[in-house]
C-alpha cells in the first residue's frame, strides 16, 4: 500500500466511535478519539481498566470482539484501515502494523514449538522458509537477549519463563520489521527487572529500525521512561494531551493529576494525602509475635524418565529466619520464583515444610495437630492477588464475608452475625447494600475489599497479603494500601505484604525483606533498604522501578544485574553473587552465603564485589522530544 503524502504520520485516527452491543444494552466503549503516531515516536495512550484504550487498537486491527463495530476513519500511512476486509487487512497487519498482548502464554500457540510460531510469520508475511527463516529467528531472538537462543527455537511456550515469553512475542512482533509495534500492557505481569529489560529492548529496537510505538499502559513509571507524546483517556475520551515532559510537569485535568498522585513512587515514600504508616515501637514489643526459624520447603521435581526416574528438590524456601512483631508490616520482595509465596503458605501450613520452626506466641505452628491448628487459623488470614479465583461465585459477597465467623463463631445469632458483616463492609468502604451481589457484579477493586473484609471479620492478629494490589488499577491500588495501612491502625495486627513492586512495598512496610531463589540476601528497616542497599541483588531491584517523572527517569544511573535469573534447580545458582566461592559441578556441596549485620537491623548475605555482576550504565538514552 502506497501513501499519497510522503510525510503522512504511521497511523492517523479520527473520530472513531467503538460500540458493543450487550444483553443490557449497548456500550460506547470508545468515543469520537482521534491521535496520530509519527515514525519513530513512541506515543503512550494511559488510563485505567475500562477506559477504551486496548479496543482503540483492537479496531486498527480488525480484532474486536463479534459484537463489536467501529466507525470512524484509522488511516495506516494515509490508507483507510478501518474495517478493511481481512484479506487486504492481512497485508498490513503482522507485517507493517504488529501487535504484542499483555498476556503472552496466552498468545503463543501452547502446541506448537517457538521455531515453528515464528517460522508461520516469516513464511507468511515474507516467502522465508526452512534454513533462511531459521537463521532470521535466531537473529531476533539473540537482538532480545534471549540466552541460548538456539535452543529456545526447539522448546514449547510453557517451557519459558514470563520474561522469557515476553520476548519471544517482541520478537515475533519485529520478525518483519514493522512500521508501528502496538504494546498492549507489556510488562504489567512481568517483574521489575524482567520490565526494565524488555522496555529497554523497545526502545532500542524503536531506535534501531525507526519503528513507531504505541504504548497501552495505565503504569505512569513505564509513561516516564519510554513515551514522547501521552494522550491520557478517561470514560472513552482523551481528557488530556501533550508532550511527556509537560503532562508530567503541569498535568491540566483533574484525572492526569489523580493518576500521578495514585502512582506510588520509590523516591518519595510519604506522599501529602496518602495514609501514614501505624508507628511501631519495638522496645514495647520486645517479644516477636511470629519467629521464623530457618524454614525450608522443597519440592521433588522430575529429571530424568525411563525405568528408573530420578528426581532432584526444587529447593522454593531454602533457610529462611525472620521475626515479625505485634503492629509491624514486613515487606517481602524478590522476582518470581525466589519463594515469596511458597514462604508465606508454609508459616500458614498450607504448604508441607521441609524442616524449620513457625513461632507463633510460643507455639510451634509446624508441630501442631490439625485440630490445634484450625484453632489457631482464626488469627491468621491471607488475602490472595486473584480475589475473583479466591471468592466462591455461587456466594453472595455478605455470605463470603460472613464464612469465617460461621466456621469459628457458630454460637452468633444471625443478625449479629449480619451487623458484623455490614459493619466490616462499611470499614473496607464497601455499601452495606451491596451484601445480598455476587462477585461478578462487582468491579476488580470491590472484590479485593471483599477479600479483605473477609480476612479481617474475625480481628486476626496477622494477615498475609501475597501481591493483594498488582493486579488492580493505580488509584484502586492506592486506595486499597491506604485502607490497609488505616485496618493496620484501627485493629493493631500485623502484616507480611508480598509484592514484585518495590515502590509499594515501600509504602506500606516497616521492614523489607529480599528474597532471592529461597533465601534472604537483605533484610532493613525500609528508609535504611532503599537508601542505602548494600546488595547487589537489591541495588538492581531498586534501580529497576520506574520512576514516574521523565527527567528523573531519564537522566538516572542504571544499575543491571549481569545475565539472567539462572534456574532454581542448579544449586550453583545461589552462588551467582559470590562466585569466589564457586565450585563449578552441578553435584557438588556449595557453599552458603552467611547473613552479616553491617548495620543496627541491617543484615546483608555475603557477596563478592558488586563490579563482577553489576552493569552500570550511567546514561540511558532518552526518546527524542
Amino acid at each position: 500500500m502506497k501513501s499519497d503524502t510522503q510525510n503522512a504520520p504511521i497511523l492517523a485516527v479520527d473520530n472513531l466511535n467503538v460500540r458493543f452491543d450487550t444483553p443490557d444494552g449497548e456500550v460506547h466503549a470508545v468515543r469520537g478519539i482521534s491521535l496520530h503516531i509519527n515514525p519513530g515516536e513512541c506515543l503512550a495512550v494511559v488510563g485505567e481498566s475500562g477506559s477504551g484504550k486496548s479496543q482503540s487498537f483492537l479496531a486498527a486491527m480488525g480484532l474486536l470482539s463479534s459484537n463489536g463495530k467501529a466507525d470512524g476513519s484509522i488511516r495506516y500511512r494515509g490508507n483507510e484501515i478501518l474495517n478493511l476486509p481481512r484479506g487486504k487487512l492481512n497485508k498490513v497487519r503482522g507485517k507493517s502494523m504488529t501487535m504484542i498482548f499483555q498476556d503472552p502464554l496466552t498468545s503463543l500457540t501452547p502446541h506448537m514449538r517457538i521455531g515453528a510460531q515464528m517460522n508461520e510469520v516469516l513464511q507468511r508475511h515474507m516467502g522465508l522458509s526452512g534454513d533462511a527463516a531459521q537463521r532470521r529467528s535466531l537473529e531476533w531472538l539473540e537482538r532480545v537477549r534471549i540466552p541460548e537462543a538456539a535452543r529456545r527455537l526447539k522448546q514449547y511456550p510453557h517451557e519459558l519463563s514470563g520474561g522469557m515469553r515476553q520476548r519471544v512475542m517482541i520478537a515475533m512482533s519485529m520478525l518483519c520489521e514493522p512500521d508501528l509495534l502496538i504494546a498492549d500492557e507489556p510488562t504489567t505481569a512481568l517483574d521489575v527487572t524482567v520490565q526494565a529489560q524488555v522496555l529497554d529492548i523497545m526502545d532500542e529496537l524503536k531506535r534501531e529500525t525507526g519503528a513507531a510505538i504505541a504504548l497501552i499502559t495505565h503504569d505512569m513509571g513505564v509513561v516516564a521512561r519510554m513515551a514522547d507524546r501521552v494522550e491520557v483517556m478517561k470514560d472513552g475520551v482523551y481528557v488530556e494531551s501533550g508532550a511527556a515532559e509537560d503532562i508530567f510537569a503541569a498535568p491540566k485535568d483533574p484525572y492526569t493529576q489523580m493518576l500521578l498522585d495514585a502512582m506510588p513512587r520509590i523516591d518519595q515514600p510519604d506522599k501529602p494525602g496518602h495514609e501514614g504508616l501505624a508507628p511501631l515501637d519495638r522496645d514495647a514489643a520486645r517479644e516477636p509475635l511470629l519467629s521464623v526459624n530457618d524454614v525450608r520447603v522443597w519440592f521433588p521435581v522430575r529429571v530424568s524418565g525411563g525405568l528408573f526416574p530420578q528426581s532432584k528438590p526444587l529447593k522454593a524456601v531454602d533457610g529462611v529466619s525472620f521475626d515479625l512483631f505485634p503492629g509491624e508490616t514486613v515487606g517481602v520482595v524478590g522476582e518470581s520464583g525466589c519463594g515469596k509465596s511458597t514462604l508465606a503458605r508454609a508459616i500458614l501450613r498450607l504448604v508441607p515444610a521441609k524442616a524449620g520452626s513457625v513461632a507463633w506466641l510460643g507455639k510451634d505452628l509446624l508441630g501442631l495437630n490439625p485440630k490445634k491448628m484450625r484453632n489457631a487459623r482464626k488469627d491468621l488470614q491471607i488475602v490472595f492477588q486473584d480475589p475473583l479465583a479466591s471468592l466462591n461465585p455461587r456466594m453472595s459477597i455478605g455470605a463470603s464475608i460472613a464464612e469465617p465467623l460461621q466456621v469459628f463463631r457458630p454460637d452468633m445469632r444471625k443478625s449479629a452475625r449480619q451487623d458484623a458483616v455490614r459493619g466490616m463492609m462499611r470499614k473496607v468502604g464497601l455499601d452495606p447494600d451491596m451484601i445480598n451481589r455476587y462477585p461478578h457484579e462487582l468491579s476488580g477493586g470491590q472484590n479485593q475489599r471483599v477479600g479483605i473484609a473477609r480476612a479481617m471479620i474475625l480481628g486476626p492478629k496477622l494477615v498475609v497479603c501475597d501481591e493483594a494490589v498488582s493486579a488492580l488499577d493505580v488509584s484502586i491500588q492506592a486506595q486499597i494500601i491506604d485502607l490497609l495501612k488505616q485496618l493496620q491502625r484501627d485493629m493493631g495486627l500485623s502484616m507480611m505484604f508480598i509484592s514484585h513492586d518495590l515502590s509499594v512495598v515501600r509504602e506500606i512496610s516497616h521492614r523489607v525483606m529480599v528474597l532471592y531463589l529461597g533465601r534472604v540476601v537483605e533484610m532493613a528497616d525500609r528508609k535504611d533498604i532503599y537508601d542505602d542497599a548494600r546488595h547487589p541483588y537489591t541495588q538492581a531491584l531498586i534501580s529497576a522501578v520506574p520512576i514516574p517523572d521523565p527527567k528523573i527517569e531519564r537522566s538516572r544511573e542504571r544499575v543491571k544485574l549481569d545475565g539472567d535469573l539462572p534456574s532454581p534447580m542448579d544449586p550453583r545458582a545461589q552462588l551467582r553473587f559470590m562466585k569466589s566461592k564457586l565450585v563449578d559441578d552441578p553435584h557438588a556441596e556449595q557453599y552458603r552465603p552467611k547473613l552479616i549485620e553491617v548495620a543496627q537491623g541491617h543484615w546483608v548475605a555475603e557477596h563478592d564485589d558488586p563490579k563482577d555482576v553489576l552493569i552500570v550504565d550511567p546514561a540511558p538514552a532518552a526518546p527524542k522530544a
